[in-house]
């Protein structure tokens, strides 16, 4: 069976490398809203595969292989530039502006020339560091923390918001937070989905994240919300900001759009 999984892994990167030739990646948008006044602040990039016979294919489905074959690089590259350019587009239109996120991965920050990747995609899409967020998890910090420290100051000074995804799911030192130019903390959804108004070990875990955050001058983003109760608890705990599908699941752009124009102004 060993042999039938790797073809099938051998077939399915191959089929990525026709993906990225063929445009066969889209971008899905989902939004972050302020738990304050209930306005989008951002919008999440997100990758969705639309393969041709297959149809949608979660990201769960390829990125893992597209990390460990080192596509992940490449397809990386091709969600930044893309959701720089649709960043330029809605701040072209008369929309309220939005701050545009997008994921990086740990091969991509590893790379030598990752800093001047990094700028030629901006000067390419013609927009500044100012409003764009990327989100970098925990786990990608602690492979290389000094060299990530370094990587990512040097996007702060550029104008760039730095994420943590996926916070309380490593195992790091709360020190290293302290020496990071970020600016947001992203609670991980497993965290919020077991959320109830009982102190169980999960909602204290997400109170501390927050009340540390907040000692740190630190916004915090709640991910996953999909009930009234967790968006009540996590605003009880001082979160900044929300995501998940009682707001808006992952949307295509022309959907996006429209909920931003849905805004007041």
């Amino acid at each position: 069976d060993l042999q039938k999984s790797f073809t099938g892994r051998l077939a399915v990167e191959n089929e990525m490398r026709h993906a990225l030739d063929n445009n066969e990646f889209e971008i899905y948008y989902q939004p972050q809203v302020s738990l304050q006044d209930q306005r989008i602040r951002g919008m999440e990039a997100l990758i969705r595969w639309n393969h041709p016979t297959r149809g949608i294919v979660p990201p769960n489905e390829f990125i893992p292989i597209a990390e460990e074959s080192g596509l992940i690089t490449p397809i990386s590259e091709w969600v930044l530039g893309a959701a720089c350019r649709q960043a330029k587009l809605w701040r072209a239109s008369d929309l309220p502006p939005v701050t545009m996120a997008v994921n990086l991965s740990a091969r991509q920050i590893e790379h030598p020339h990752f800093i001047e990747k990094f700028t030629h995609c901006l000067h390419e899409s013609g927009i500044q560091g100012q409003g764009l967020e990327i989100e970098i998890t925990e786990s990608t910090l602690m492979r290389d923390m000094d060299g990530s420290i370094e990587k990512l100051r040097r996007l702060a000074d550029m104008g760039v918001e730095i994420a943590i995804d996926d916070f309380g799911t490593g195992y790091s030192s709360l020190s290293y937070l302290k020496k990071l130019p970020i600016h947001s903390l992203k609670i991980d959804r497993s965290f919020i989905h077991d959320l109830t108004g009982h102190m169980n070990n999960g909602a204290t875990l997400v109170a501390g994240i927050a009340a540390m955050a907040k000692g740190l001058n630190l916004n915090v983003v709640a991910e996953g919300v999909e009930t009234r109760a967790q968006l009540d608890y996590i605003k009880t705990l001082g979160c900044d900001a929300y995501q998940g599908f009682l707001f808006s699941r992952p949307v295509g752009v022309e959907k996006a759009t429209e909920l931003l124009a849905r805004q007041p102004h």
